[in-house]
């Protein structure tokens, strides 16, 4: 894509009132078409649905630097505006990319931006069709990290109530005063901050409320004990984060249950269970298949990155290190633990452990089969994790070429929601925390020599992952958006700059 540039403003100031004016404008309409239409907005992949007035003026600061683009509000939002009086059914519209194709081409061709958008969303103008025929329940088995961060993003993602719902959370009974407890850890998190919105608690029915959304809590000591249609949940997927069983015989005693279609695992699965990471092998899911499981986050966090690096250079072998935070199953002082060295102070040690992860990889992406070592070290910081990939490609390159097919594939490629892509040279993990993708490249760490490569990827181990288990879980149930502009064909036809 051509560069395009503003010319620098006179007034620094005026020119930021007036931006954070229209940035102020397109949140009632964007707001407005997510809850009465469940259509999204986005700029680039980033939702600009709930979002506060600077963030949608740092999303557009986004695609100013990764996309070096000038993307600007006084851009966006005449479209923003446009889209507002349409007629349009439910579907996701991103109104960053179709910005700068208009600014290419159909603005100095005379069309207006009503005009502009009536022809590239035809498809959406008075649609009835719905990305599910009939609203899904969603049952969450255990309420740890991974299980309270998927309850936000089920809630968050609740729209007009007819996609996703979560209907209930199943934990064991651990104290009278449970049911406020469990609500108290929805509302604040420590690494990821307060809730988005309100939560009350109904002790009556056993229930919370968080931003309308009804969810009732279930005490159960076994899941197969559990008669979920006595709490009117059908035909429900539930999703295990418990990672207490791992393999078919352990989680189809979900099955048994009442009420219970399918299950999803937030664990690497083991024996013919697929893993399945969300944009290299979803598309293996059958409808036959009841439980799926969705690897773990370092497998989510690497893959991406080595499917496109396999595509663009071949990777012929490699050695893959993840410097990892510690996570709730190492001791806080030194203690007993079954594994070798992770009873030691995960506050005040960096720990060397073993991964699974080399094995795991080949499991999701069968041509690094016997290709790729593993190893892992535990740091004391609560989250956000890093891999480092050490690659023997099939030709040399360059950090130049490196960087800018990882620019590209985080914003054009079929994995562009996976992968995503950082030039800052000041960046530390604690700026990744929230990041909705499965990793992020650091163009500023790349090291190249000859045909081997080091990659330096960032990932939030936990909501990264969690979002990752959120595409696993829509297209289990179903879920089916319209896309606007329609995704490009799905290929690697990086367009080299010469």
């Amino acid at each position: 894509m051509s560069e395009r540039k503003r010319p620098k403003p006179a007034d620094y100031f005026a020119d930021w009132k007036q931006r954070e004016a229209l940035a102020e404008a397109m949140i009632p309409v964007v707001g407005r078409l997510y809850r009465e239409r469940n259509l999204k907005v986005y700029v680039y992949g980033r939702s600009l649905a709930a979002q506060s007035v600077l963030d949608i003026m740092k999303t557009h600061r986004f695609v100013r630097q990764v996309e070096k683009n000038e993307l600007s509000e006084f851009d966006t939002w005449p479209l923003v505006e446009a889209l507002g009086a349409m007629d349009l059914g439910t579907g996701h519209v991103d109104i960053g990319r179709l910005t700068v194709a208009y600014h290419a081409g159909p603005q100095a061709a005379g069309l207006s931006p009503a005009q502009y958008l009536a022809t590239q969303l035809a498809g959406l103008v008075g649609s009835k069709a719905k990305p599910v025929t009939q609203p899904r329940d969603v049952v969450l088995y255990g309420f740890g990290r991974i299980g309270r961060l998927m309850a936000r993003l089920l809630i968050e993602k609740a729209g007009g109530g007819d996609v996703l719902r979560l209907r209930a959370v199943v934990v064991r009974r651990s104290s009278s005063d449970d049911l406020a407890k469990r609500a108290a850890l929805l509302r604040r998190d420590s690494i990821h901050g307060s809730f988005k919105g309100t939560i009350r608690v109904d002790d009556e029915r056993n229930s919370f409320i968080a931003n309308g959304n009804e969810v009732k809590l279930i005490h159960a000591d076994a899941p197969e004990n559990i008669d979920y249609t006595a709490h009117g949940i059908n035909d429900a997927i539930v999703i295990d984060n418990t990672g207490k069983w791992r393999d078919e015989q352990g989680l189809s005693r979900h099955l048994q249950s009442k009420g219970v279609a399918k299950v999803i695992l937030t664990a690497p699965g083991k024996g013919a269970l697929k893993n399945i990471v969300y944009g290299v092998n979803h598309d293996t899911i059958t409808e036959s298949d009841r439980i799926i499981t969705a690897a773990s986050c370092t497998t989510n966090a690497i893959v991406p990155a080595l499917k496109a690096i396999d595509e663009q250079f071949g990777i012929v072998s490699g050695h893959v290190e993840t410097v990892h935070a510690y996570t709730n199953d190492q001791n806080l002082i030194d203690n007993f633990h079954p594994k070798n060295r992770r009873g030691r102070s995960a506050a005040l040690n960096m720990v060397l452990t073993e991964t699974g992860a080399a094995s795991a990889i080949a499991k999701v992406l069968p041509s690094m089969a016997g290709k790729l070592t593993g190893n892992a070290i535990r740091v004391p910081v609560p989250d956000v994790s890093m891999a480092i990939l050490h690659l023997t490609l099939s030709r040399e390159t360059s950090v130049v070429e490196v960087n800018e097919f990882m620019r590209w594939a985080s914003l054009h490629s079929p994995l562009n929601r996976q992968i995503d892509y950082t030039a800052s040279p000041e960046v530390v993990s604690s700026d990744f925390v929230g990041s909705r993708s499965a990793c992020i490249h650091d163009a500023q760490a790349t090291i190249v020599s000859g045909n081997h490569a080091i990659l330096y990827l960032w990932y939030d181990n936990e909501f990264g992952y969690a979002c990752q288990v959120q595409r696993v879980l829509e297209h289990v149930a179903g879920v089916h958006y319209a896309v606007y502009p329609a995704p490009e064909a799905v290929n690697w036809n990086w367009p080299q700059p010469s």
